[in-house]
């Protein structure tokens, strides 16, 4: 992918600021994805920061986890869309790889992402609650954080309504921490998120999402990472930073 122009970009930005989500297809080529996905195939899947059952296929802390893939994720195409929508401060803080395969029963309710991967536990004003999961401590930081923090989503598959594209919610990330049950469909119509294999989807944390099970028996393979440009307080430290 080339440099976008700078009414691209103003347009990028504008949507990302509005909506909450944007679509940008075309940014890995298919030898990039191929490449992301033989990284990941090589990988030994005993360890515990790997989950997989008969829904899914999910490995935490992907950049630290499979030596070597960052090269494959971290195209000069991706580093110059990031540095251009977002600027040179932001840097990565979590990976996740997701695989839903072609017939899974897997969904996600509708939910917001409140929490952020950190080192440790700490008693810090405004942080909390606090989860842990396989030895990775997750928290509640302050609102601010989550409103300037965005995610990354790369396709390794074409994904649709059939195979558990993310629902979303424009605009809904503007609104603050709220309740998924307080959703008034009526006002606050979900789109579908289509991307095409090699496209990325970039999202804000706050923006309310879901996505449904499979049903064509294609797989929907999902590199998740996120965002910050946030220093947290002292003694605490980014889990992936």
């Amino acid at each position: 992918m080339n440099s976008m122009d700078k009414d691209i970009i103003l347009k990028h930005q504008e949507e990302l600021a509005v909506r909450g989500f944007i679509v940008i297809d075309n940014v890995f080529s298919a030898s990039e994805i191929a490449a992301i996905i033989a990284a990941i195939a090589a990988a030994d899947t005993s360890g515990p920061a790997f989950r997989k059952t008969s829904d899914l296929f999910a490995i935490r802390q992907l950049l630290k986890i499979i030596p070597g893939i960052n090269k494959h994720v971290f195209t000069p195409g991706l580093q110059t869309l990031i540095q251009q929508i977002f600027g040179t401060d932001y840097f990565p803080v979590k990976s996740i790889y997701f695989d839903k395969p072609g017939q899974s029963n897997w969904f996600v309710a509708w939910h917001q992402d409140l929490t952020i991967s950190i080192d440790k536990k700490l008693a810090i004003d405004n942080y909390g609650p606090w989860t842990v999961k396989q030895d990775q401590y997750a928290v509640q930081p302050p609102v601010d954080i989550l409103e300037s923090n965005f995610t990354i989503r790369i396709h390794l598959d074409d994904t649709d309504e059939t195979n558990g594209a993310l629902k979303v919610i424009p605009g809904s990330h503007l609104k603050g921490i709220y309740r998924a049950e307080t959703i008034d469909f009526s006002t606050s119509p979900d789109v579908s998120c289509r991307v095409k294999k090699g496209g990325i989807m970039i999202m804000r944390p706050l923006l309310m999402h879901a996505s449904g099970r499979s049903s064509n028996g294609h797989s929907r393979r999902v590199v998740h990472i996120e965002f910050t440009n946030r220093q947290l307080p002292e003694g605490l430290k980014w889990s992936e930073h």
